[in-house]
């Protein structure tokens, strides 16, 4: 998807550089690669996060799931950084 998206925003851009139209189609060709680039990073930031998951969908060891729905970051600034690390079973080193 985000080779697509790559693909197509660069053919947009190409598009709109070698034919130039001073009309409203040139806003509408820049608004097209503006929304295909966002896809694009969408779809990088996704692989990227898929990456880090097994074939079952569980996280790699090491890397937290998510934290307790009732940490927030009042909660976290409040606590001491060491409780916090050892309720959540992460070690200081």
């Amino acid at each position: 998807m985000a080779a697509l998206a790559a693909l197509a925003a660069v053919a947009a851009l190409a598009v709109l550089l070698v034919w130039r139209p001073a009309t409203i189609l040139m806003v509408g060709l820049a608004l097209l690669c503006v929304v295909l680039a966002a896809i694009t990073g969408t779809a990088v930031a996704a692989a990227r996060e898929q990456g880090g998951r097994t074939e079952t969908g569980e996280a790699t060891p090491g890397q937290l799931e998510s934290l307790p729905a009732d940490l927030d970051a009042d909660t976290l600034d409040a606590l001491d950084s060491a409780a916090v690390r050892a309720q959540l079973g992460l070690s200081d080193r």
